[in-house]
């Protein structure tokens, strides 16, 4: 069955983007209709980060992330087959100014989750050398499919995240470009708890301290799905100035406030259908 939907969603990639844009969002319905437990986990998020909208807005933005997320499953044959002409005809840059500014140096790309996040990396590792991290699927085939498909251009380089961040850093001062995910939790290891929109979130330290180890910049780099299936905008933002700073949780914090403001600008296109709050402080509840 695995290789069946692997055929299927290699099938759709050959379509125009307009028409898989619209069996995306389709299937985004269907997904959200028929597995209760993520539109559960969904829409507890954003009942936390927006308590200050009605519940009948709040529906919207879910079936808005739905289709999001639809769109995002079924285009991720672009990323894995999709050649390197007609990414660069979809995935428009926006503010390379930024990416020119800081050329040459150690970079650290800050990625956050939305639902076409890998399309801006996957159009940049094209043309530069990036390293990465990744978790290793329980799926073989999903696992050899995914890698095989993220550095399919020969100028990028996957690491495990049990490796640790040496290899990283030595990969940045090498010149590679670190394309960082920053907004998951992956537990209390390695973790502070800082708000995001209010609400108090395991986030991982390490965009601040491979920034450091590593004397990188850190440039913002979201991918936005655009209406109709015109294909997407990655936009790099300034790199931040004076950062990391001598306190880890302000940073941390600037981290998060930084994405705060990126989904306030899309938030149907944020990935709302992870536990972002599964890890609580000590003494306080489940949320989900």
């Amino acid at each position: 069955m695995t290789r069946f939907g692997i055929l299927i969603l290699w099938l759709l990639h050959f379509l125009p983007l307009s028409v898989l844009a619209r069996i995306g969002m389709g299937a985004g319905l269907l997904f959200m209709a028929l597995v209760k437990r993520r539109r559960e986990i969904a829409g507890t998020n954003l009942r936390l980060c927006f308590p200050q909208l009605d519940e009948a807005h709040r529906n919207r933005l879910l079936r808005g992330h739905f289709k999001a997320v639809g769109r995002g499953i079924l285009e991720h044959g672009l990323m894995l087959w999709a050649s390197r002409e007609r990414l660069a005809r979809i995935v428009r840059f926006d503010g390379l100014e930024h990416w020119e500014a800081v050329r040459g140096r150690p970079v650290i790309l800050l990625v956050p989750h939305f639902a076409a996040f890998f399309m801006g990396p996957i159009r940049f590792s094209a043309e530069h050398e990036v390293v990465s991290m990744y978790s290793r699927q329980k799926n073989r085939a999903v696992d050899e499919l995914l890698l095989e498909g993220r550095t399919r251009f020969g100028k990028a380089r996957l690491w495990c995240r049990e490796d640790g961040l040496r290899p990283l850093v030595k990969a940045l001062r090498e010149g590679f470009t670190f394309v960082y995910l920053p907004d998951q939790d992956l537990g209390a290891r390695d973790s502070i708890f800082v708000p995001f929109f209010g609400v108090k979130a395991a986030t991982v330290t390490a965009l601040p301290r491979l920034a450091k180890l590593g004397n990188a910049v850190v440039l913002p780099l979201v991918t936005r799905q655009l209406a109709g299936g015109e294909g997407y905008e990655a936009r790099y933002y300034p790199a931040w100035e004076n950062f990391p700073s001598d306190d880890l949780e302000a940073d941390v914090r600037r981290m998060n406030a930084f994405i705060e403001e990126r989904v306030l600008e899309m938030p149907e296109q944020y990935w709302w259908l992870h536990r972002r709050f599964k890890t609580r402080p000590p003494g306080e509840p489940k949320i989900y």
